[in-house]
């Protein structure tokens, strides 16, 4: 049994602030030792499961975040930026199941520690086929295309309540109660690696139990940018319809070319910013 693990940084225990979750920040190498620790709960928990590979895909900025002699030596890592399937890099390997580990909730969440949308800056909202969705439920979706499920997710309360919302039957662990944006009740870090590895065992044990999210074809995309110059740069695009002046859509057969686009759409936002 294979397992891919996607882990991000805003929602590992502690995290809760911009200093932490930027390269050039004070408590940048502080989050990034909890990032693989965390991880390495998942690692262990999905081993004593039955897994017998695991691909862990640095999912955060830059994506070269885990130290790789700090990961699980059992664990293959994916690192770096430029990966066909971003977040969820390693679909591609014949994967049984999925976690999403120190992930974050959809951008505008009240309480939402270090809310956002795959782009922060550019992005003010993101739906397919008229359902709000953030990392979670894209990746989770675009995880689907390739006929694998969600089987765990970790993060703020509200992370783990969006997917619940949307895919029902998953394992969650909520690291931390979000406050505000910058604020949140921590769980300790060894109390929350602890659960990890339970639910992570627990997740994988019992696998036959979940089913992969998706939707009805045709897909229709919509994005909300912050501001109409990132829609400019965006309407360039072939096949992209402006609706508005800050938002775009694209309508596609396949969710995986919708998902690529999606990503060429974020970066031309971001250069015509």
């Amino acid at each position: 049994m294979r397992i891919l693990i996607s882990v991000d940084l805003e929602g590992i225990s502690g995290v809760v602030g911009k200093n932490q979750i930027h390269e050039e920040g004070s408590g940048f190498e502080w989050a990034r030792d909890k990032m693989a620790k965390e991880v390495n709960h998942a690692i262990e928990g999905a081993l004593e499961g039955g897994a017998r590979e695991i691909y862990v895909n640095d999912a955060h900025g830059s994506m070269k975040n885990i130290i790789p002699d700090k990961l699980h030596s059992e664990a293959f890592l994916i690192s770096g930026d430029l990966k066909e399937l971003s977040m969820v890099e390693g679909l591609q390997k014949d994967v049984h199941g999925l976690f999403l580990i120190g992930y974050h909730a959809r951008r505008g969440t009240k309480g939402g520690i270090l809310d956002h949308t795959y782009s922060g800056r550019v992005v003010s909202q993101i739906t397919i086929n008229g359902v709000e969705l953030g990392e979670t439920g894209i990746n989770a979706l675009v995880a689907g295309a390739y006929g694998v499920p969600v089987l765990l997710i970790t993060g703020d309360d509200k992370v783990c309540q969006e997917g619940i919302d949307l895919l029902g039957d998953v394992y969650t662990v909520k690291v931390k109660e979000g406050l505000s944006r910058y604020a949140a009740i921590c769980l300790h870090p060894e109390k929350a690696g602890k659960i990890i590895k339970e639910k992570a065992r627990e997740a994988v044990t019992n696998i036959n139990r979940f089913k992969p999210f998706f939707m009805d074809s045709p897909y229709e995309l919509r994005v909300e940018v912050v501001t109409s110059a990132m829609a400019d740069g965006i309407e360039m695009v072939p096949g992209i319809k402006r609706i508005n002046p800050t938002t775009l859509e694209f309508v596609h057969e396949d969710l995986i070319t919708l998902f690529k686009v999606l990503r060429v759409m974020l970066v031309m936002g971001g250069n015509s910013s």
